[in-house]
């Protein structure tokens, strides 16, 4: 079974409060938001492999540490993953981006592929799936569901909040994907909002409410 990791950095759960505070504008939500994903970065980055280097220090040299040539690929799901992106890649500014987009069939209410965009070495990769909500787990899946079927084989998933229902079923159908998190919450509630959660996130990133 996969692990879930909620990040209680004190930063992050500051950041968070005002996240989820109605009162906070698109710009300071949008803001926040980016923030928060560049803290997390620094959490979800935390096993990367290093090998050990030699550098001349203006002084004398050094022995030091890189990061060995690991692969790293950002999928947010489109498109409140986008708010996400651009604060990890300040922390991980080699990382390749692609997208997944995902709509929900008015009928069936499950999520259906229609943009996939991925780097060529989709194999060699450590994929991280971006999304703020993890609500009743649907487009997490399909986005992970996406990335296996090219051949994706290291996937991490990273939300601000989820609801434990949706934790539960991306672990049921994805067991070998680590969940990284800013808040565990409490349910979804009937219309599938997570309580108590921030509202719509796409709504709130881009002032589309």
């Amino acid at each position: 079974m996969s692990k879930v990791y909620v990040f209680d950095h004190p930063l992050i759960q500051h950041k968070l409060t005002y996240i989820r505070d109605k009162e906070t504008g698109t710009k300071e939500f949008r803001e926040l938001v980016d923030e928060v994903a560049g803290l997390m970065a620094f959490e979800i980055t935390r096993d990367l492999p290093l090998q050990d280097v030699t550098v001349e220090t203006p002084v004398s040299t050094a022995n030091a540490k890189k990061i060995a040539g690991k692969k790293l690929g950002l999928v947010p799901i489109l498109r409140a993953g986008l708010g996400m992106t651009d604060g990890i890649l300040r922390m991980i500014p080699a990382a390749k981006v692609g997208h997944v987009g995902l709509y929900r069939d008015p009928e069936t209410l499950m999520p259906v592929e229609y943009y996939v965009k991925l780097p060529t070495d989709v194999e060699e990769r450590e994929f991280i799936v971006i999304d703020p909500m993890l609500a009743t787990g649907g487009s997490a899946i399909e986005a992970i569901n996406s990335l296996k079927k090219r051949g994706a084989k290291q996937i991490k998933l990273m939300c601000l909040v989820a609801a434990p229902e949706g934790v539960a079923a991306t672990q049921k159908e994805h067991p070998d994907v680590d969940i990284y998190l800013a808040a565990l919450d409490e349910k979804l509630n009937d219309h599938g909002y997570i309580v108590p959660g921030l509202g719509d996130a796409g709504d709130r990133l881009f002032g589309t409410k």
